[in-house]
């Protein structure tokens, strides 16, 4: 059964506004909770308890299925890697990735986090002004997870070129960047085939799982399914921390006098302005979801960002609150397809803060450079954000 004609372009309202897209969430979570979406031509999934049930169900919701739905899997074939890929083999290859995320290398990235957050706003400190996202927020995920992979930094401004494209609607624009990244990477790979190096490459090409070696096209998907990942999530989460936070000036004080609630306030901002709306799935068979007859392929999109202001799982969700507890919040997925980078970007981001707050002092949005949404349909940030402030004595 579709919505009534009168609210068929429910979608189109949040495409509309996509700073702003809660109100329509909550007319999805109550009225239309399974929702056809014609613009995007899927089932948007709009209530905490159906989008848990959505993503922690890979038999019947499948990612691997999903991305060969797309009309691009259709006349070529597509490589299986974590974000697109079920059981066994996806726990085959997430333990490959999570011996590169150790929690103990993730905590010993934190001094080269924090030098590269001083060099960053050592260049603005004398101006009273910066953009958080141009001179922060962008660089030093994209520094962090460069030098993982072995990756040099002064190629960053490209690398983010690419992943901005990859991320955002244009299809023939994302097929040109995913070959011009695989092409570079392409030679980074057959480099380290001669000459290993201490960096995340090197271990993708020397690893194998049961006897087998990852091909060089499983390769290539890992490090751009790394690079976008370990730096998309990071970019926006600081945004959209500080986007908040000047939205509600006394948290500034709050955190500056106890930084030790920065993580808490951290989580807070995934929950409320979740970094990564809505993930896509699709179904493996026929199947009655929320009165629904979905069929078997039709893709279905659970959105973390709906999820994360329902009413019946978190407290006046509208209300940014540092203080929530508990907060079980969706914002980095859950199940097997736990975000890969959350960790990496929980700590970026608490560095960030940490030393921005201990620096400066009056931080606030310049209020008359309007704000622009980045271009991508699931990720929820900004594309720039003016702050003016005051160096601390």
């Amino acid at each position: 059964m579709q919505p009534p004609a009168s609210q068929a372009s429910l979608t189109a309202h949040i495409l509309a506004d996509p700073l702003n897209p809660f109100p329509w969430y909550r007319v999805m979570r109550e009225q239309y909770p399974v929702y056809y979406s014609r613009e995007f031509h899927s089932w948007f999934i709009a209530r905490y308890s159906d989008v848990q049930r959505v993503i922690n169900d890979p038999l019947l919701f499948s990612s691997e299925q999903s991305i060969r739905s797309r009309p691009a899997a259709r006349t070529q074939p597509t490589v299986r890697t974590l974000l697109w890929t079920d059981p066994p083999r996806h726990r085959q290859l997430r333990s490959l990735i999570n011996q590169a995320f150790t929690p103990r290398t993730i905590a010993n990235l934190a001094p080269r986090i924090r030098e590269i957050v001083h060099s960053h706003l050592d260049k603005v400190a004398h101006q009273g002004q910066m953009d958080i996202v141009s001179d922060l927020a962008n660089p030093l995920p994209i520094i962090v997870i460069a030098e993982l992979l072995g990756v040099p930094t002064r190629d960053q401004k490209q690398f983010k070129l690419w992943s901005d494209i990859i991320v955002s609607p244009a299809r023939q624009a994302k097929k040109q960047a995913v070959i011009e990244m695989n092409t570079y990477f392409q030679q980074i790979v057959d480099q380290r085939r001669q000459q290993a190096q201490d960096d995340l490459i090197s271990a993708l090409v020397s690893t194998h799982i049961e006897g087998t070696y990852l091909t060089d096209a499983e390769i290539l998907s890992f490090c751009r399914l790394l690079f976008v990942a370990g730096h998309e999530t990071s970019t926006n989460l600081i945004g959209n921390a500080l986007l908040t936070f000047t939205e509600h000036p006394a948290v500034f004080e709050e955190l500056r006098a106890q930084p030790e609630l920065i993580p808490d306030a951290i989580e807070e901002v995934i929950r409320y302005r979740t970094p990564i709306q809505r993930l896509r799935r699709a179904t493996t068979v026929d199947t009655q979801f929320g009165g629904h007859h979905i069929k078997a392929g039709e893709i279905v999109s659970p959105i973390l960002g709906s999820a994360n202001r329902d009413e019946t799982q978190f407290i006046n969700p509208e209300v940014f609150d540092i203080h929530r507890s508990p907060n079980r919040h969706l914002g980095f997925g859950h199940g097997i397809h736990f975000c890969i980078g959350s960790s990496l970007a929980r700590l970026e981001t608490r560095i960030a803060l940490e030393i921005l707050l201990a620096r400066f002092k009056d931080l606030q949005r310049v209020s008359d450079v309007p704000l622009e949404h980045v271009s991508s349909s699931f990720v929820y940030g900004v594309k720039n954000l003016p702050l003016t402030f005051q160096r601390c004595a």
